[in-house]
């Protein structure tokens, strides 16, 4: 029986967004919550790795954000033959 209640302040933009993603994959905020504590359990740890980017990621990710160096296409066929696909 679940009985124990968790609650956390999250962005109301992130929350929208991650809610979104999860109905398309059938799930819900509390069962996802759920599946990761069972992870978290089973490994003993987190399931994904933590890391602090290196340089060139951190600077590629502000550059990203900032939409310089961005590349946008119409169709997948466009992306694909940029990258030579």
């Amino acid at each position: 029986m679940k009985t124990t209640t968790i609650r956390a302040r999250i962005e109301p933009a992130l929350k929208n967004e991650v809610e979104t993603i999860l109905t398309a994959l059938g799930l819900s905020a509390s069962e996802t919550i759920q599946l990761l504590y069972h992870q978290i359990k089973l490994r003993k740890g987190l399931p994904f790795a933590i890391e602090v980017p290196n340089e060139l990621t951190a600077k590629t990710l502000r550059k990203s954000k900032a939409g310089r160096g961005v590349k946008h296409y119409a169709t997948k066929k466009e992306l694909y033959a940029d990258m030579g696909l």
